[in-house]
């Protein structure tokens, strides 16, 4: 049967409809392909260009070695144990309590340091002695929580169980009260102890897996951060109750734990040790406060305070987050997903129709941002750190995301969290400054029986040599008060000296980073 002229019309309109789609195929493999090969060679260039001067892209450089299990920390047995939760090390017993010990209420001007970003009160042992004397008792806790965009402090009150805490039949003192419910710890802080003598202290983790494996450091940051609450309430009861000696080393051991996490390349790592300083200085300074260290001891906690430089950390986190952003970046061109974390688990996003070039030119992005507004923000050479080029990374990341380009996307929504982070860095260096130069003022006081004058009669008896403000450069402030104690403080974020006055939000009870002093006073 012949074809009728209206069937050979059709064949003909479907012919050329393939043609075209066979040409739009070929036009959009071939756009597919110039654009790929532009992504690619911007992102080599770029890479061939900045490893000439040092620099180091892939992730592997970052990770710490494999080492020995009987000579790596996170290995040992005690460690091990409370990875799995057969011991739980918590001054709020098996289910660890709320996020932070009861805190003797204060006044804004009663705080005594920044303590990185926020500030620190006495601990009261009293409110700890009638925690474990009677653990059924409602007790209040002082929690920051957001109020219409403003964080505001709020007391909440729990009834917690302090279960399994050894106490006396009759009320002691409040130190040793505390100290005799902590004892439940004390085999296995001896353990730690003795755990820290190894020589590594590397986070076994499967770091093939990209930033997937940072999931899997959260257990690791948790635990220490409860082992270093536990030893802060020691150390203040041990002071309280005139061991001074034992104090410490437990705050060497406090210290340690800190310090054990500064070879991860994450920057999440980072950030726990930067929340931890804070429980790190507060015994430290409470002893200074109280006139409990001795000068043998003051010195050697300058000797361990010195060992802390958030300044080279921060290059060291920025390039190793870096990296692994970059890694994950490729990850994601090779396997064609995007997984990524929800609420109640993780989640995949398809993206194999994605051009090789939007990975490539994200990746060339993210790190020309890190490179160009993240790194420089802290001068390790000087010892100094920019605010100024802080904003100027806002301002840039501000007005690139005015112009959506899918060849920016990934960087720029990564890049805010990353550079957010300057400012805590600055502010826990700033924080450890301040410290090591109150204990060699404390040390002063021990030998002359009053404060100096000025920070140039400190060095190098009571200090090698007195650090600068690592905003601006210049000297650190000092000024002896009227009632024989002194006020010390860097000029903090805004580069302005505001007398030492530290500020607060609207509340009036929470530091506000941006504006004020950054102050330690006793």
């Amino acid at each position: 049967m012949s074809e009728t002229p209206k069937t050979k019309s059709g064949w003909r309109w479907i012919r050329r409809i393939l043609i075209g789609l066979a040409v739009l195929a070929t036009l959009v493999a071939a756009l597919y392909t110039e654009e790929d090969w532009r992504g690619k060679r911007a992102w080599e260039n770029f890479k061939r260009e900045y490893e000439a001067k040092g620099e180091k892209f892939d992730w592997h450089a970052f990770v710490p070695p494999s080492v020995p299990n009987d000579e790596n920390f996170f290995t040992a047995p005690v460690f091990t144990n409370i990875l799995k939760n057969e011991l739980v090390m918590s001054p709020y017993g098996n289910d660890g309590g709320p996020e932070f010990p009861p805190l003797k209420d204060t006044h804004a001007d009663e705080t005594g340091y920044l303590g990185a970003e926020g500030r620190t009160r006495i601990v009261d042992l009293k409110i700890w002695q009638a925690y474990y004397r009677n653990p059924t008792n409602l007790h209040a806790v002082v929690d920051e929580v957001m109020t219409n965009g403003e964080f505001v402090e709020q007391t909440n009150y729990f009834n917690h169980v302090a279960d399994n805490f050894p106490i006396a039949p009759q009320p002691q003192t409040p130190a040793k009260d505390v100290l005799l419910a902590l004892s439940k710890y004390d085999s296995a802080i001896e353990q730690l102890r003795e755990a820290s003598k190894r020589p590594y202290a590397n986070i076994p983790l499967n770091y093939e897996d990209g930033f997937e494996a940072a999931g899997t450091l959260f257990p690791y940051l948790a635990d220490l951060k409860r082992c270093v609450q536990t030893l802060q309430l020691r150390v203040d009861a041990e002071l309280a109750d005139g061991q001074s000696e034992k104090a410490l080393e437990d705050i060497k051991l406090s210290l340690y734990l800190n310090h054990s996490l500064r070879n991860s390349p994450f920057l999440i790592s980072s950030l726990v040790r930067i929340a931890i300083v804070a429980i790190n200085l507060q015994p430290i300074w409470q002893g200074l406060k109280e006139h409990k260290w001795s000068d043998e001891q003051l010195a050697t906690l300058d000797s361990e305070l010195a060992k802390m430089d958030f300044l080279a950390d921060y290059e060291f986190a920025m390039r190793g987050e870096r990296n692994f952003a970059i890694a994950s970046f490729e990850d994601q061109r090779r396997s064609g997903k995007m997984i990524y974390s929800v609420e109640n688990g993780m989640a995949t996003n398809n993206m194999a129709l994605m051009p090789n070039s939007f990975f490539y030119q994200n990746e060339f992005e993210f790190a020309r941002m890190n490179q160009e507004w993240v790194l420089p923000i802290v001068d390790t050479n000087s010892r100094t750190v920019s605010p100024e080029l802080w904003q100027l990374l806002k301002s840039n990341v501000a007005a690139e995301s005015k112009h959506y380009s899918l060849y920016k996307v990934q960087a720029l929504a990564v890049m805010p969290a990353v550079g957010a982070s300057a400012r805590k860095f600055s502010a826990v260096q700033s924080s450890i400054d301040l410290a090591r130069v109150a204990c060699a003022l404390e040390r002063y006081r021990l030998a002359h029986g009053e404060y100096p004058e000025t920070l140039d009669a400190l060095a190098p008896q009571f200090i090698a040599q007195v650090p600068h403000d690592i905003i601006g450069g210049q000297s650190l402030h000092y000024k002896r008060t009227d009632d024989g104690k002194f006020l010390l403080y860097s000029v903090g974020w805004n580069e302005k000296d505001d007398g030492g006055e530290i500020a607060f939000r609207k509340s009036g009870y929470v530091v506000d980073p941006d504006n004020g002093d950054w102050v330690w006073k006793n």
